[in-house]
């Protein structure tokens, strides 16, 4: 059986309908969307190469796109700066990495850094 030819890049779609073309290789990170896109599959998301996150927003999609860009860039980096990770988008990226499977990545970790730093600084404003 032979594979059809696939596209260079992937749209995702936010819940709120705003699409990210995003290019594939990246996207391919995600263990979650590489099987969604699998041309051997019978998902439509292969079909059309576009996935759909019902439980996502557009602010929240952007900075995963965002990373999956990152990612790319840097794979084979192994000097590799500090993504920013705003305070206000920590639970909510942490929720879409773990639901995306990018739980073996550096994402997470980024994420949980930031959430640490941010909850020491609170307590220590509360102390004051």
């Amino acid at each position: 059986m032979q594979t059809p030819d696939v596209s260079k890049y992937v749209t995702l779609v936010s819940a709120d309908g705003f699409e990210f073309v995003v290019l594939r290789e990246a996207a391919m990170v995600s263990p979650i969307i590489k099987g969604m896109l699998d041309p051997r599959s019978q998902f439509s998301e292969a079909q059309n190469a576009r996935c759909v996150f019902q439980e996502m927003s557009a602010t929240v999609l952007d900075k995963v796109v965002e990373y999956f860009h990152y990612w790319y860039h840097y794979r084979a980096s192994e000097d590799v700066p500090d993504m920013e990770i705003p305070v206000e988008l920590c639970l909510e990226l942490l929720a879409a990495a773990d639901y995306l499977g990018l739980d073996q990545q550096v994402y997470p970790r980024l994420l949980i850094e930031s959430v640490a730093l941010t909850l020491s600084d609170r307590a220590n404003m509360n102390m004051k």
